[in-house]
This record gives C-alpha cells, sequence and structure tokens, in this order.
C-alpha cells in the first residue's frame, strides 16, 4: 500500500484538501494529514482522522519515541501539500523547520509536490517567485495555481487547483516510481488540445468531434514530469489540469496566433489539437433561414492555414515538434507524407474511422519519427500514450541538448 503523506497549509483552501484526500483514500493509499496548526483553525483535527482512518500527526511532541518529524518524511512514497501557503513556500525553500509538516518536509526523499494557493500580489511577489525557483530547481514538482475566485472579492491567479486535478497530478507521479526523474524539469513545453469551430452564421458552425482528452493528457503527463506547460485548449469542456498555463480559443486562426506566440520560447510542441481544415469563405451575420432556399444550400469553404507546417519552418535549433494524423484509409502513408510536410520531429497516428478514439478514455497509435522509426501502442489510457510519447519526446529533447543545441 502506497504512504502518503498529505500536507495542509493555513490557507481558506484547507477544506478542499478533505476532497483530496477522500481520493487518495478511496484508491487504496494510506495517507497521514499533517496539517500545520493555523490549518487546524480552518479544519479540525478530528475531520482529518475520520476521512484517513489514521491519527492526525500535528505536533513534533506528540509520540515523541516514534520520532515523527523523522519517520514520517522517511516513510512515505509521496509528499503532497494541498494549500501550500506563502509561508510553507518560503520555510520549503530555505529549510526551515518549525514545525512537524516542515520537519517531514526536509527528511522526505519521496517525490514532493506543492499546490500553492494565496492570492494573486502573494503569488507574484518576488520573494514567492524566487522561493518556488528554487524548490523548483531541487526537484519539487511545485504546481502553478488557478486563476478563478480568492476570498472575498477578488479574482486572479492564485486559486487551489481543482483537487481531482492535484489528485491526477499525483497519480501520474506516483505511477512513473519514486525513483523516476522529471525529465521535462525546466522545460517549457505547449500543447493544443480539442476541436476548433469555424463559425457560418451565429448559430452554426463547422467543427469535428475531438473532445480534447488526448491534449489534456498530455498536459497532465508533461506537469507530473517537471514541465512548464502552456496548454491552448479548443472547444473543450473538461476540468482545467492542474498547474497548466491555459489559454483558451475557439476559431483556427485564434489556436495558431496562440500556438505561434508561445511556441516562441517552447522546447516542444505537441499539437494534439484538431483544427478544421476549412472554414467557410463567408460569414452570415443573421442565421440563414430554410425559406426559398429550396431543400440545397451551397456553402463555399476556404482552406485553413496549417499550423504544424508553420510551426516546422518556424521552429527554433533543438525545439521538438509533435503533430498529429487523424487518418480513415491508409493512415500510415498519409502519416508519413504529412511528416515530412510538417517537418515534424514525431507524428501520432490514430485510426479514427468508425467511431474511434474521438471521445474515448483509451488511444492506440503508431508513432513515426523524421529519422524512419516506427512504433506502436496498442490500445491504452491516454495519459499512458501521452507518457509513451513524452519519453520519446525527451529522448530527442536531451540528444539536442547533448548535440550543443539551444534549448
Amino acid at each position: 500500500m502506497t504512504a502518503v503523506v498529505l500536507g495542509v497549509g493555513g490557507g481558506i483552501a484547507a477544506y478542499k484538501a478533505c476532497e483530496l484526500l477522500r481520493l487518495f483514500t478511496e484508491s487504496g493509499h494510506r495517507v497521514r494529514v499533517v496539517p500545520t496548526a493555523a490549518a487546524l483553525r480552518f479544519v479540525g483535527a478530528p475531520t482529518w482522522a475520520a476521512l484517513s482512518g489514521q491519527p492526525v500527526a500535528d505536533d513534533v511532541w506528540a509520540d515523541v519515541h516514534e520520532v515523527p518529524h523523522v519517520r514520517l518524511g522517511q516513510g512515505a512514497d509521496l509528499v503532497v501539500v494541498a494549500p501550500a501557503t506563502a509561508d510553507l513556500l518560503a520555510k520549503a525553500a530555505h529549510g526551515l523547520a518549525d514545525d512537524l509538516l516542515t520537519n517531514t518536509l526536509l527528511t522526505a526523499r519521496c517525490p514532493v509536490l506543492l499546490a500553492p494557493a494565496m492570492h494573486t500580489e502573494m503569488w507574484e511577489h518576488p520573494a514567492t517567485v524566487e522561493n518556488v525557483a528554487t524548490l523548483r530547481r531541487r526537484g519539487v514538482l511545485v504546481l502553478d495555481p488557478a486563476v478563478g475566485r480568492l476570498t472575498g472579492p477578488d479574482t486572479g491567479k492564485g486559486r487551489l487547483p481543482d483537487p481531482a486535478e492535484i489528485f491526477a497530478v499525483a497519480r501520474r507521479v506516483l505511477a512513473r516510481g519514486v525513483d523516476a526523474p522529471r525529465d521535462l524539469a525546466g522545460r517549457r513545453v505547449v500543447v493544443t488540445a480539442g476541436g476548433t469551430r469555424e463559425p457560418l452564421d451565429p448559430v452554426r458552425f463547422i467543427g469535428n468531434r475531438s473532445s480534447g482528452k488526448q491534449g489534456y493528457a498530455f498536459a497532465r503527463t508533461a506537469v507530473a514530469r517537471g514541465a512548464r506547460v502552456t496548454l491552448i485548449a479548443a472547444n473543450v469542456a473538461l476540468p482545467d489540469p492542474a498547474g497548466v498555463d491555459l489559454v483558451r480559443v475557439s476559431t483556427t486562426e485564434e489556436l495558431r496566433k496562440a500556438t505561434l506566440e508561445a511556441a516562441e520560447s517552447a522546447d516542444a510542441v505537441v499539437m494534439a489539437a484538431a483544427p478544421a481544415d476549412f472554414r467557410p469563405a463567408t460569414y452570415a451575420s443573421d442565421k440563414i433561414k430554410k425559406s426559398g432556399r429550396g431543400d440545397t444550400l451551397t456553402v463555399e469553404l476556404v482552406a485553413n492555414p496549417d499550423i504544424a507546417a508553420e510551426l516546422g519552418e518556424r521552429r527554433r535549433p533543438g525545439q521538438v515538434l509533435v503533430a498529429f494524423a487523424a487518418e480513415t484509409s491508409d493512415a500510415e502513408a498519409n502519416a508519413r507524407a504529412k511528416l515530412a510536410r510538417k517537418r515534424a520531429d514525431l507524428i501520432v497516428v490514430n485510426d479514427v474511422g468508425q467511431g474511434r478514439v474521438f471521445g474515448a478514455d483509451t488511444n492506440r497509435a503508431v508513432v513515426l519519427g523524421a529519422d524512419g522509426s516506427s512504433t506502436a501502442f496498442s490500445e491504452q489510457s491516454k495519459e499512458d500514450l501521452a507518457e509513451a510519447v513524452w519519453d520519446l519526446v525527451t529522448t530527442r529533447l536531451a540528444g539536442s541538448s547533448s548535440a550543443g543545441a539551444t534549448v
């Protein structure tokens, strides 16, 4: 049974950690909750004990014979702190140990995941920025907070990510293993997801069936591997992944603009979105009526720009580009042509005929490489497939770094 330490900082978001605790326990993990004294002013120890089925550890002076300030960290497979306040981040960055939780952070040799929550001004303060950078350099996985409603009337970046999404990142960290390196740490990656929509009139559009699930899986797994992730989502109705910089778009042109801008500083770009290949040549400002038009309506379409091909032309040395090919026939032959045309390093080939892939939780694919490689993946969860593709990406990133490329 996996041993998880759940640290809880003294912020109003402490109540959300109850849901996170439930997700861990219902998944079979043994969880010891270590709240700070301030956190206990928001949620009492009986709540944590009842939800975890374990005694609550909150005092270095309790059960001293068991040496809890050392044993908790030593015995953990994962330490998660949610919410992590500005005060906790500062103490962790500077190695302070004035309570049980900060002692546990010093003794833990397992992966550590911190989910900050605070007001925007505190998150953006130079002291916090430096503390977060220090922790990340040491290998701590610090999620970026979400954007949304804060305490009082304030809104901005600093909201605790959704507990289910924090759990999703934690699950991927555990799946990779205690000793697995965060091989995307310090890397910036861009992931696109979903399907674009091209308006025909105020109520109709041309689009596709993409749900965005595969792109979101790429974003979540990249976060768990330590990357700074920009996720560009086109018409996706999924919970926001924890720790990403989310940009929402609708049309192919909006997707193009956002992706080209984000890609300028990215080490890798994964084009998992499904841009509409065509858009209406003209847009009707009023709803098109059936009356007087007979049984048919002719719509003239024009081609949209090929975003992946444009990225291939513009990309910097050492940048890795992953394209996608959704095919219904001659999948690999068509994908090989696309791989060359888009100047990508890798292309993920999906056979989407007969309702496969779109909207499903699983996927199977063949990944073709510009080096002539071909790797087939049997049906598996979209997150597992994303992990496998990231393995191919990190190999290429490491190769370009060792060759002296600028990344």
